[in-house]
Parts: structure tokens; sequence; C-alpha cells
């Protein structure tokens, strides 16, 4: 039992280097050819951990060898044109100006009821607002709406807004950060005077506590269960 605890975890651990090597990217944003790896890669972790009397090289070795595999598939799709179109494919125009290409529907296998799904995820329920929409090489539809729909930005006010950075977390669980706190240009003195303004006497007490591009700041101090 113990052995194959351990095997388990070898595994286990094999396979999330593995994948944190292969990259941040969600399930719905891989390529077909990184969902094949990766497919791969689970089938060929789970024979060895099920069965005790297939040895545990056999099946580290096949995961290191998609390992590379897909890294150099990566570096070809990232170089090459023509490797991309032939590992990733194109992105597909279902709209166009307006008009729906039934053609490129069907060639695709893309039904209308996929179409307005995707549209209303897309907060763009009402299909005669949409200029174009375009159906992305890892499957997600892209949607441009007509410039009469679309949502007014200060550029076509003639506004220029004020900067607006990332805000810097300070503390986070009780836990101060050292590193953001020089970031941010603040000592521990300041932000212990500023949390006292809130009745809290510890740093330990906050839950969080961020500091803006405007220099305000944000607490939040710990339930009292916690």
């Amino acid at each position: 039992m113990l052995i194959d605890i351990v095997r388990t975890l070898i595994l286990y651990s094999l396979v999330v280097v593995v994948l944190r090597v292969l990259g941040k990217r969600q399930i719905g944003q891989l390529q077909p050819f990184e969902l094949v790896v990766i497919i791969m890669i689970s089938e060929l972790a789970s024979v060895p951990s099920e069965n005790a009397g297939i040895p545990l090289i056999s099946g580290a070795v096949p995961i290191i060898v998609l390992l590379i595999a897909e890294l150099i598939l990566s570096y070809i799709n990232l170089k090459s044109e023509k490797a991309r179109k032939i590992l990733s494919g194109r992105p597909t125009v279902i709209i166009d100006k307006g008009k729906i290409l039934e053609a490129e529907m069907r060639r695709m296998r893309y039904s209308l009821s996929d179409l307005l799904e995707q549209l209303r995820i897309k907060n763009s329920p009402n299909i005669a607002d949409v200029e174009y929409a375009i159906l992305e090489t890892n499957g997600e539809l892209s949607v441009i709406l007509k410039s009469k729909k679309r949502a007014t930005i200060p550029e076509d006010l003639k506004l220029e807004p004020a900067y607006e950075g990332l805000p810097i977390t300070l503390v986070m669980d009780g836990n101060l950060n050292a590193e953001n706190m020089m970031k941010a240009r603040v000592d521990r003195a300041w932000l212990e005077t500023e949390i006292k303004k809130l009745n809290i006497n510890h740093i330990q007490d906050v839950f969080l506590a961020s500091l803006d591009s405007a220099g305000k700041l944000f607490i939040q101090k710990k339930d009292e269960a916690s």
C-alpha cells in the first residue's frame, strides 16, 4: 500500500511539473495539439499508478517525451505562420458586416443555437447589433459590435481620465508583504497608524489591505470567528 501511495505521489508531482512547464492557459484556451498532449499525459500517468507491476519509468519516460514534443511544437507554432495554420488552424468569420455566413457555419459544423448561445455569453443577445463574429482557433467566439452599439469610452468624449494602475496588496490574511510595502513606498508605522483609525490594533487582525494608484487605502478586518 505504501509503495502505491509513493508511486502515485511521484506521478502526480511529475504531471504537475509538466503542466506547469506547458503554461498557464485554461482548458478552453488550448489549441487542439495542446489538448491532445494533456489527454495523453493523463492517460500515461494513470496506467502505472493503477498497476504496480508496470515500472514507474514506463510512465515517466513517455510523459517527458510528450513534454519535449509539446515544447518543440509550441516553438514552431510561435515562429512559423505556415506551421501555425497547420497545427492550430485559422480563425473563421461567422458574421461579416452584420450578415451570418451560412456556408462557413456549415463548414465548421457550427449551429445557429451555438452562435446565439455564445452571443448571449458575450452579452450580445441581439444578433442585429453584431458587426463581426469570429470563431477563434481555440473555439472561442470573438464578437465586435456595430459602432453605434458599442459602449462609450472617454476617448469618444475627448476626455483624458487620470492614470489608474494596479492596486498593491500590503496585507493578506494578517501577513505583511514587505516587498509590496517597498513598492508602495510606505512603512509599517504608517500602516499601523492607518489601521488604528479603524479600531484595528494589530496587522494580524487585517484580512486585506491594499493601496491603489491614487493613494487610497482599502482595509478589511478579519471576522471575529477567524
